[in-house]
This record gives C-alpha cells, sequence and structure tokens, in this order.
C-alpha cells in the first residue's frame, strides 16, 4: 500500500504533465481532477495554469466550484498558478471570470502582456527563507492586487517589488509557472 501524499490536479485545461512531475519528483502522487469524488481521499489540489476563462466555464459546467471551496475550507492545502491564481482571488479584474474567492487578493489578468510578452526573472531578494531565489517564468501572467494583510495573506515573493507568490492559511496564489523549472519548493510548499 502507498504511503505516498495524494495530491489533485485539476485537469481541465493546462499543463497538467508538468505538475504531475513536479509532484512525482517530491514524492507525491497525482491524481488528475474532474469530478467531484475525485477530490475524496486528496491531501492537496493543485489548480494548473492555462486560460482562466475556460477553466472556469469547465469548473462550472463539471459541477466544481463548490466542491473545490469545500475541500479547501476543510483545511486541505491548495495551489493555483497562474489562471489557477486568478480562480483563487477574491475578485478578477480585466475581462472577469468567477473565481473561487478563497484568498483574499484581486488578480488582473494579462497584465504582464500577451504570449509573447512572455519572460523569465530571479525573484527579488528578500523573500521568505524557504522561498529565496526563486527563478519565475511568466506567461500572460495575472498580477495579484491589494493582499488582505486584514485577512493574513503572507507575501512570500515578489518580482519587482509586485507579489508574485502568496499565502493565506493554506491556499497559495502563484502568477508564474513554477512546474516550468527545476525548482520543486512551490510544490513542496503545498505538502508542508
Amino acid at each position: 500500500m502507498s504511503t505516498r501524499a495524494r495530491v489533485g490536479i485539476l485537469a481541465i485545461q493546462g499543463d497538467v504533465d508538468a505538475h504531475a512531475r513536479m509532484l512525482d519528483r517530491i514524492g507525491a502522487e497525482a491524481v488528475p481532477v474532474l469530478r467531484e469524488k475525485d477530490l475524496d481521499g486528496l491531501g492537496a489540489l493543485v489548480l494548473p495554469g492555462g486560460e482562466s476563462t475556460t477553466i472556469s466555464k469547465g469548473l462550472d459546467r463539471l459541477g466544481l466550484y463548490q466542491p473545490i471551496r469545500a475541500f479547501a475550507e476543510a483545511g486541505n492545502a491548495v495551489l493555483g498558478t497562474c489562471a489557477g491564481a486568478i480562480l483563487l482571488a477574491r475578485t478578477c479584474h480585466n475581462h472577469p471570470v468567477r473565481t473561487l474567492s478563497l484568498i483574499d487578493a484581486v488578480a488582473v489578468r494579462n497584465a504582464y502582456g500577451t504570449q509573447v510578452d512572455s519572460f523569465a526573472v530571479a525573484a527579488d531578494p528578500g523573500a521568505v527563507p524557504a522561498c529565496e531565489g526563486f527563478r519565475c517564468v511568466f506567461i500572460r501572467a495575472p498580477r495579484l492586487r491589494e493582499p488582505g494583510a486584514d485577512a493574513g495573506v503572507e507575501v512570500l515573493v515578489r518580482v519587482d517589488g509586485e507579489p508574485v507568490l502568496i499565502r493565506q492559511g493554506r491556499i497559495f496564489a502563484c502568477t508564474f509557472h513554477p512546474e516550468l523549472t527545476e525548482d520543486v519548493r512551490v510544490h513542496r510548499l503545498l505538502l508542508d
């Protein structure tokens, strides 16, 4: 019998395989999530990047908004990367989509530009020690505005002074794509 942590990856759209490889590297079992029952027995959930409108419509079509909220509210860890961070936010600006409202921040879609504006850059120094030195890959990335310090939102990583990885309890919103690097620390935070 396996003792590996089981981590779901919302499999509507996005680079599910890259997240699965990262989870495997840290000893976790990746489980695709497309139905409410797929959440049973999971220790954490990843909402991957992709196109937030497509993922939002998929969540609605599959009836997953409330089950994912209940999963998070039960104390389970959730990581949203890029489009996933948009879906975790309190609200969304710049062509709004329905969000899960699980983290007290405003997501601004495509705030770093279009696909051709994609870039990779080192994170600012001074991050939380476990997050020092990240290489951040941005692809049509959102910005996170108004992180609610009163709600316990902690900024873990910044780029050019802007928050790019935040945490509220066990919910993590990441505007970059850690699954496109060799650095497993963002995924490890999810399991710690």
